[in-house]
């Protein structure tokens, strides 16, 4: 499967782009600020129904514009298939599958899988474990449409519990806690098992990857940490419910959940120099190209953003060298320096397309 045909409208620096696509490999080149980004997280927005970026859609939507609207055309085993999704200042979200609009956002995902590299990830290992979470969810959602139920309905019960954890003690509905804890442990659970399975099936594959972009230099680990390990979560929302009052949220629960990552033995926030924690990334979110790949049997869309930021030459040129091989479908990457893609390019033997960005217009420069 692979994006045959782009057209962007109006999002975010983009008035107006179409492009037509190589079917393996699509660079991007420019200086900062023009539109590359923003372009890479068009297509993510086709795939997940959001911005990579932002949470609201509306901010999408490019200066003095009254809405944004984007347009794909895919190619899957010779037939075509249409995606469109756009939004009004003064409307709601639409967005459509070979012509027809979705009930629910979340029949899209999984469709048209992909992944995205960007410097943005940092946030992994530096931000707060949502950030952990969200990578575990982007994960499994893509392949388990039973995961992605769980998630959400687990998500909606929590919320309601933390509004009613919110009133006055002599105003709560003990009766309605205990069902809501009863929903939560089973949605809950679910969410559980299928993480820990999905990290199970995780690690060789990315020590392995870890090895192919660093030359084999550290040992990596990336373990799974959930309050659900001491015992079934109804008991522990039982247990945690006087101490929940005080708080006025929920204390316990798999919306905490953690990944722990370490590199040697030690943490890799505290012990990674900037280059390992950049491989470290990578090979993350290769190892999940590899597992939607196995759980779906279709190479997702990998986008790669400003890859060569914080990694040497020689990382580069293995990755490039990893990902533009057997077993990967289509590409897109961005870089500021067209030179050193050249030089990058001369050594791989892939069909590949050249665009130069300019104030969120684009023109092919050259193709293979």
């Amino acid at each position: 499967m692979y994006l045959k045909y782009l057209s962007v409208s109006n999002f975010k620096n983009i008035e107006q782009l179409d492009i037509d696509c190589s079917p393996v490999l699509n660079c991007f080149i420019g200086n900062n600020g023009e539109g590359k980004t923003n372009l890479l997280d068009g297509i993510y927005y086709l795939s997940m129904c959001k911005s990579k970026f932002v949470s609201s859609d509306y901010v999408n939507i490019r200066d003095n514009g009254d809405y944004f609207m984007l347009k794909a055309r895919y190619i899957r085993k010779d037939d075509e298939e249409n995606v469109s999704c756009g939004i009004k200042r003064a409307g709601k979200k639409s967005f459509k599958y070979n012509s027809k609009e979705y009930r629910k956002l979340s029949e899209h995902i999984g469709v048209i899988p992909l992944v995205f590299i960007t410097p943005s990830d940092t946030s992994l290992i530096n931000s707060g474990s949502e950030e952990r979470r969200k990578f575990l969810n982007s994960v499994i959602s893509q392949t388990d449409r039973q995961y992605l139920d769980a998630l959400i309905r687990y998500n909606n019960v929590l919320m309601n519990r933390n509004k009613m954890l919110k009133y006055r003690i002599s105003d709560i509905d003990f009766s309605f806690i205990d069902t809501l804890n009863e929903q939560m442990s089973v949605y809950g659970q679910t969410v559980y098992e299928k993480r820990k399975t999905m990290l199970e099936s995780f690690m060789p594959v990315f020590q392995e990857i870890y090895d192919a972009v660093s030359g084999g230099k550290d040992t990596v680990g990336l373990s799974y940490r959930s309050d659900l390990e001491k015992g079934e979560l109804k008991s522990l929302l039982d247990a945690n419910l006087e101490r929940d009052c005080a708080l006025q949220y929920t204390s316990a629960g798999i919306h905490r959940d953690d990944l722990i990552m370490e590199i040697n033995g030690r943490t890799l926030k505290n012990s990674g120099s900037q280059g390992q924690q950049k491989t470290y990334l990578i090979a993350m979110m290769m190892t999940q190209f590899r597992i939607i790949k196995q759980h779906s049997g279709i190479s997702p869309i990998l986008l790669l953003d400003d890859i060569f930021d914080k990694l040497d030459v020689e990382r580069v040129e293995r990755l490039i060298s990893f990902v533009t091989g057997s077993g990967f479908g289509q590409i897109f990457l961005t870089d500021s320096n067209k030179s050193r893609l050249d030089t990058l390019l001369k050594k791989t033997d892939a069909n590949y397309k050249i665009f130069k960005m300019s104030a969120g217009n684009v023109e092919l420069l050259q193709s293979s």
